[in-house]
């Protein structure tokens, strides 16, 4: 009787044991169900964020000078080679000098006629000044002389105003390049007549380094812009950061820009404020005529939602993102999408800063259903250790 006495006289301990654990049980949270998708959560991030505009546009030369024939005749020879870099001042093409040479020659001939009767007429008023003084002639005949010695002083400087000008006909039939850059392809062969009726263009000198990107915004962008750069109290040239520009191909020019003219107006055909950036074009990649895209940055938005733009679904124009509440149910919920930075989308609405949601595993949630929300990193971790 002692031993089965000491056996009742436990009971109650280890009851209270075994309703403790229970309670204890009862407490923790319930496991998901067996098959719960595992799905990769995580918070919204709320940042600062820059509204940003995107342009396309057209590569330009830092100078883009058209060549053009100066003076009329026939194209007599073509010295450079085309698609080469070319000096300020180098030589380009020929026009046949023959005829100017001979202008020139005709007006050097004038000249120094135009000289002889100006001699003569100054030989004739200092001879008739002293006879003058003596009564010995009229004074008549002396201002004739005076006004005859003013006619060939006049007559000289138009003879000599021809020579410069045959000279620099002349010069003209030696087309030199204007600036040091890239010469294209001649818009002419050997033996055309160039420069009649109008000069004729013969080639475009492009320089490379730095080169120009035309492009224009909206009204509606500029406007945003204007007042983003007058609340910082500078300039729209120095509210713009650097600029990158994406080629066709999608790659990045490897050098930035900046922002060089604001336009004058907005055209009223397009509605749009033409900008004009500068970038470094060192190794020639960029060449006049190529079309590029970038970003402009005209605002921030303070304290916006930013999400990756792999946890939001598109279908029929229409945005969602699957947002897990505290039950671990993932519940799709159409939002409103704006810029894209990055690989990241800010949410002017549909999220709020305490919102959680799926960027991983979106085609493995039920609808309406639980799922196993896993870390960022932890997912990561379990996808190095598989492998």
């Amino acid at each position: 009787m002692q031993p089965l006495r000491r056996i009742f006289a436990r009971w109650p301990l280890q009851l209270s044991l075994v309703l403790v654990g229970l309670a204890a049980c009862k407490k923790e949270s319930p496991q998901p169900a067996p098959g719960t998708p595992d799905v990769v959560v995580q918070a919204v991030e709320v940042r600062d964020t820059p509204i940003e505009t995107e342009a396309t546009g057209q590569v330009r030369g830092g100078e883009d000078v058209e060549v053009r024939a100066r003076v009329a005749g026939y194209l007599q020879s073509i010295d450079y080679r085309e698609g080469t870099v070319v000096q300020k001042g180098d030589l380009l093409f020929v026009i046949d000098p023959k005829p100017f040479e001979a202008a020139v020659q005709k007006a050097t001939a004038e000249v120094a006629q135009a000289k002889a009767v100006h001699d003569r007429a100054i030989v004739q008023v200092n001879r008739l000044r002293p006879l003058v003084a003596q009564n010995a002639v009229a004074k008549q005949d002396l201002d004739n002389a005076l006004a005859g010695e003013a006619s060939s002083l006049a007559s000289l400087a138009a003879a000599q105003a021809e020579l410069t000008s045959a000279q620099l006909d002349l010069g003209y039939t030696r087309v030199r390049s204007p600036i040091t850059g890239m010469a294209g392809i001649r818009q002419v062969d050997v033996g055309t007549y160039v420069g009649s009726p109008e000069p004729t263009v013969l080639v475009v000198v492009s320089s490379l380094d730095p080169i120009r990107f035309d492009f224009s915004i909206s009204e509606t962008d500029y406007l945003t812009f204007a007042r983003t750069a007058k609340s910082l109290g500078v300039s729209m040239l120095e509210a713009a950061p650097s600029l990158e520009l994406e080629l066709t191909d999608g790659t990045v020019h490897p050098y930035k820009g900046r922002l060089t003219v604001v336009g004058r107006g907005v055209s009223t055909a397009t509605g749009t404020l033409p900008l004009q950036a500068m970038f470094p074009n060192p190794r020639g990649l960029l060449r006049p005529g190529q079309f590029g895209r970038l970003k402009l940055p005209i605002a921030t938005i303070k304290n916006s939602i930013v999400i990756p733009q792999r946890a939001v679904e598109e279908l029929q124009g229409t945005y969602n993102v699957y947002v897990v509440g505290a039950d671990s149910v993932a519940q799709i919920r159409q939002i409103e999408v704006g810029n894209r930075i990055g690989s990241d989308w800010v949410i002017p609405d549909g999220l709020t800063a305490k919102d959680r949601i799926v960027v991983e595993g979106l085609q493995k949630i039920p609808t309406g259903g639980k799922v196993r929300p896993v870390a960022p990193k932890m997912a990561a971790k379990d996808t190095s250790s598989r492998r």
